[in-house]
């Protein structure tokens, strides 16, 4: 927050107790998300409020308590409940955050954890991070080794210690157990741990063992196979789907739809590591060619410069990519030539 501080006042009339309890909402959760979501400090006593912040988003904090206590108007007598979405879409519709102080706050994201504090460590580490936090969802396309999982389990628990969000989920295409999940041995957590590990390993260097598994207990950790996520709805969480290139076309659009009120969801996958079976057309190759032009979705692609572990991981994926690209090559000649060879053959 800046040096700058304004501290502006408003009475909220008429004062009325219930109407007033309405808008704080349960524990006060409802100022605590516009504290969050903009910065900004908010106290009360009866009807009279106190905003300190820097003045632009005081001022629109203002504006928006204004804006909500109308919105606890009693119906036939009874005062609605202010509930969190609505407190979601009055600060979207505010558009109080611009774009340049948002990129700002992505990019300072960071998590304490025993090895020390988690940064982005290139340009496009950076943008990534940014990009999360603007966008209700966010793509990180690359090859193993670019933070791309990493950062989203960083940038989740990074929400939830700040209570941006109320829980993390967890969620990963087990192609190899397909629908055969329910013949193994064990609870849904161990059937799909294995599939899961990389995320499980981030979660535990970040908070630890022992807080990871109490998380987990009271569901504020959640972990399901992406079969699991249909007919659902997720509010207050930041969703986390890994592996996604060996999702469906119809298993993406079901994950993307899953996403509710005040939620981010991070999407991360490799398209050279595709596992479907031969045909399949990958679920994220899919989301690519559909969605590339939909605001609130953002895409990252990381490349082999961007591999931030052994530096022989970076050769390993330029190799595979120099082999790739001259198969390619190859098999653009051959069917030049086949091409070539039949028209001959028409034309005698």
């Amino acid at each position: 927050m800046s040096n700058k501080l304004t501290t502006l006042e408003i009475y909220l009339e008429p004062s009325e107790s219930r109407r007033l309890a309405s808008l704080c909402g349960p524990f006060d959760d409802n100022l605590k998300q516009l504290e969050r979501r903009l910065g900004v400090e908010i106290s009360y006593r009866n009807n009279q409020f106190q905003i300190v912040g820097e003045a632009h988003h005081a001022l629109g904090a203002q504006n928006l308590l204004k804006e909500l206590y109308v919105e606890t108007q009693p119906v036939r007598g009874q005062v609605p409940d202010l509930e969190p979405d609505q407190v979601h879409l009055a600060i979207q519709e505010a558009r109080i955050l611009d774009a340049e102080q948002q990129e700002r706050f992505g990019k300072e994201i960071y998590v304490k954890t025993k090895r020390g504090v988690i940064k982005p460590r290139n340009p496009n580490q950076s943008q990534y991070l940014a990009n999360i936090v603007n966008h209700d969802i966010t793509f990180g396309i690359g090859p193993a080794g670019t933070g791309k999982t990493y950062l989203a389990v960083a940038a989740a628990v990074d929400a939830l210690e700040r209570q941006e969000v109320r829980r993390i989920l967890l969620t990963r295409p087990a192609v190899e157990a397909g629908e055969k999940l329910g013949f193994l041995p064990g609870d849904l957590s161990q059937k799909v741990d294995p599939y899961l590990r990389p995320l499980y390993d981030a979660l535990f260097e970040m908070l630890g063992f022992e807080r990871v598994e109490r998380l987990i207990e009271r569901n504020v950790i959640e972990v399901a196979p992406l079969a699991y996520m249909r007919g659902r709805t997720l509010n207050d969480a930041f969703i986390i789907l890994d592996e996604s290139q060996n999702t469906t076309t119809e298993q993406m659009k079901m994950f993307l739809t899953r996403i509710g009120f005040n939620s981010r969801a991070v999407v991360t996958g490799d398209i050279t590591q595709i596992d479907l079976p031969r045909g399949q057309k990958s679920g994220l190759r899919h989301a690519i060619e559909v969605l590339g032009k939909v605001e609130a979705i953002s895409f990252n692609f990381f490349q082999a410069q961007d591999v931030v572990r052994h530096p022989v991981v970076a050769s390993i994926v330029e190799a595979y990519e120099e082999h790739d690209a001259e198969q390619n090559r190859i098999k653009a000649k051959q069917e030049a030539e086949r091409k070539a060879l039949a028209d001959q053959q028409r034309d005698a």
